[in-house]
């Protein structure tokens, strides 16, 4: 038997297409956009109960688990989701956070076309060359998407967008990375027009270099206000 090696980071690529093949199971192309909302992709496996096609996430390459201890592998695949590993599960339910901060019970597997999100202005992938490629538009389009080394959607985030402020409905991630609240006028007027000037994009940076350039500058500019607000030690002097 021949046993095969896989280079650092190849089991992940096995989960991606051992998940991308459990989706190609379910039917994905129509002659005619089904009129029925929400599209429903049903399954084209002989015998599977499974009504339509539902994504269940991974944390990182392992498979999530059920309240009940069992993965979702161990649960029916009919409508209920019940147990097959015990007796007092009554349906699979996930308590997994995914990256947006948000249980993995709170998301739904929705199937839209291009134009109806548009019109919403939701996010779209790229068009690919082949239907047989599915949703594969590059090497990382089924990472999350503050991972993705590529550009999986169309355009990038404006710049008005990246340097707005942070919110309560932000990631927890970028709650942690929030500088102070309040900056004095003064501070704001002299790096006003260096910001400006430097949230251009230069012609030879890639995303990765342009970001890591701004989260630098924006280091340095903190430094420098808690430098300057810092009041300057005096002496004194006994008099004769």
């Amino acid at each position: 038997m021949e046993r095969l090696t896989l280079p650092p980071g190849g089991s992940a690529a096995v989960d991606e297409y051992l998940e991308y093949r459990r989706y190609k199971q379910h039917k994905t192309d129509f002659e005619t956009i089904p009129q029925q909302r929400p599209i429903d992709l049903p399954c084209q496996v002989t015998g599977c109960q499974c009504r339509a096609y539902l994504y269940v996430p991974l944390n990182g390459t392992q498979p999530i688990r059920c309240r009940c201890k069992h993965f979702a592998d161990q649960h029916s695949a009919a409508p209920g989701f019940t147990c097959s590993a015990c007796s007092k599960c009554s349906g699979f339910h996930s308590s997994f956070t995914c990256a947006c901060g948000q249980p993995a019970y709170a998301h739904d597997t929705v199937v839209e076309t291009k134009q109806e999100r548009m019109a919403q202005g939701k996010p779209v992938g790229q068009d690919v060359p082949y239907a047989a490629m599915g949703g594969l538009t590059g090497f990382s389009s089924l990472a999350e998407g503050y991972m993705r080394l590529d550009d999986s959607g169309i355009g990038t985030p404006s710049v008005e967008f990246l340097n707005s402020p942070v919110t309560a409905m932000d990631h927890p991630f970028l709650k942690a990375l929030q500088g102070p609240s309040s900056s004095s006028p003064e501070t704001l007027t002299n790096v006003g027009i260096s910001s400006q000037v430097s949230s251009l994009r230069r012609p030879e940076e890639d995303d990765m270099a342009f970001f890591e350039r701004r989260y630098q500058e924006r280091i340095k500019m903190e430094k420098a206000a808690k430098m300057k607000g810092k009041s300057p030690l005096t002496s004194t002097t006994k008099p004769s």
